[in-house]
C-alpha cells in the first residue's frame, strides 16, 4: 500500500495514530454514528452490571477505520473494566495466549484486532477459554510433556476483523454478539469532524468542514486525518482559520476529488474501463496491472468504490459501472457481446 496515501482507513504510524486516540471518545455518549449498534450495546452492558457479570463475547467487522477499536475500548470502559490489547499476528502460539490469558482478573475486556490472522493453534486454544474459562496447558516436551487444566476468570473477549468471511465458523458461533460496522453519511461525519476541531481548538468558517466531510469516504478515520491536513495547510498558507478555499485547495493538493477519490482509486477505474475494457477482470489481473496487492484493493479501495456504485462484483470478476465512467470523463461504448469478448464497452476513443 502507498506510503503516504492519506485517505487510507489503515494506521500509518505510531505518532499519526497518537492523533487518532487523543480524539477517542471515551464513552458511548460521545459515539457519533452505528445507532443500532450503540443501542444494543447499551442494552447489554446495562442488563450485564444489573447481574454482576461480565458481556459475552463482542465481534466486531467492517472496514478498516470505522471504530472498531475504539468502540472496544468504549465498551470497557463502560463496564468499568481493564482492557488489555493484541492482535492475530502477534499471537503466534498457545504460550502467547496463556501469557494474556494468565492476567486476566474478572470481568476485564481482552481485545484481539485482526482476529482472522490467528493460527489454527492458537485459535483452538482459545475455544475452551471462550466457552468454559478454563484452558489445557501443556508444558515441556516428549516424554516429560504434562497438560495442566488451567482456570480462568471469567473476561469478556472482544475480537474486530475487516475479513469477517476469512473467520472460521466454531469461532465465528463463539461470540455471543456479531455487530457490523456500516459506513458513515455526511452529517455524521460533519459532527465527528466537529468535536474534533473542538478538540483540536481549530476555527472554521460555515460549510467547511461538511466538505471535508463529503470526501472522507464514509470513514471517521479518514476525515480526521483529512482534518489534519487541512489544518497544516491552513496554518502554513493561511491564518490557520479552515475557509472553503483553504479546504479546496488542501484537498486538491492531495488529489482528492469531491466524491473522496484518490489516485489509487482513479487508476483502478482507468484499468478497467481501458485495459480491460469495462471488465470483467479478476482483482489479481487488476492488482498486477496497477503493481499493488491484492490485499490492498480488496480492503481499502474496493468497499468504498462498490458502495457507491462505481464498480460491480460478478461471478466473472470486477466491472466498472457507467456512473463511475461519467465521473471520470470516460466515454465507454458498448460493444456486442460474443463468447470471445463478453466485455461491457469498447476501448474509448
Amino acid at each position: 500500500m502507498p506510503i503516504g496515501r492519506v485517505i487510507s482507513g489503515q494506521s500509518l504510524n505510531e505518532a499519526e495514530e497518537s492523533f487518532n486516540v487523543s480524539l477517542r471518545p471515551k464513552s458511548l455518549g460521545e459515539c457519533i454514528g452505528q445507532q443500532n449498534m450503540r443501542d444494543k450495546l447499551v442494552i447489554a452492558i446495562e442488563a450485564a452490571k444489573k447481574r454482576g457479570e461480565p458481556l459475552e463475547h463482542i465481534l466486531f467487522y467492517g472496514p478498516p477505520g470505522l471504530g472498531k477499536t475504539t468502540l472496544a475500548h468504549v465498551v470497557a470502559n463502560e463496564m468499568g473494566a481493564r482492557i488489555r490489547c493484541s492482535s492475530g499476528p502477534a499471537l503466534v502460539k498457545a504460550g502467547d495466549v496463556m501469557g494474556l490469558l494468565s492476567n486476566i482478573n474478572t470481568g476485564d475486556v481482552l481485545f484481539i484486532d485482526e482476529i482472522h490472522r490467528l493460527s489454527t493453534p492458537v485459535e483452538e486454544f482459545i475455544y475452551p477459554a471462550m466457552e468454559d474459562f478454563r484452558v489445557d496447558y501443556t508444558v515441556d516436551s516428549g516424554l516429560h510433556a504434562k497438560t495442566i487444566n488451567f482456570p480462568l476468570k471469567r473476561f469478556t473477549l472482544i475480537g474486530a476483523t475487516t475479513r469477517a468471511g476469512l473467520l472460521s465458523a466454531p469461532l465465528r458461533s463463539r461470540f455471543g454478539m456479531l455487530y457490523h460496522f456500516d459506513f458513515y453519511g455526511v452529517d455524521e461525519l460533519t459532527e465527528i469532524l466537529l468535536r474534533s476541531a473542538r478538540l483540536l481548538n481549530l476555527q472554521c468558517e460555515n460549510g467547511t468542514l461538511e466538505r471535508i466531510a463529503a470526501r472522507s469516504r464514509g470513514t471517521p478515520r479518514i476525515a480526521n486525518r483529512l482534518l489534519k491536513r487541512v489544518r497544516d495547510y491552513a496554518q502554513v498558507k493561511g491564518t490557520g482559520i479552515l475557509s472553503t478555499g483553504i479546504v479546496d485547495n488542501a484537498l486538491d493538493m492531495e488529489q482528492i476529488d469531491p466524491l473522496g477519490l484518490d489516485e489509487l482509486d482513479r487508476s483502478v477505474l482507468r484499468a478497467l474501463a481501458n485495459v480491460y475494457e469495462g471488465g470483467p477482470a479478476g482483482i489479481e489481473a487488476i492488482a498486477a496491472t496497477l503493481g499493488e496487492e491484492r490485499d490492498t484493493l480488496e480492503d481499502v479501495v474496493e468497499p468504498y468504490l462498490l458502495q457507491i456504485g462505481f464498480v460491480r462484483r460478478t461471478k466473472r470478476g470486477r466491472e466498472i459501472t457507467k456512473q463511475a465512467c461519467e465521473h471520470l470523463g470516460l466515454k465507454p461504448q458498448k460493444r456486442k457481446r460474443t463468447a470471445e469478448a463478453p466485455g461491457l464497452f469498447e476501448p474509448s476513443t
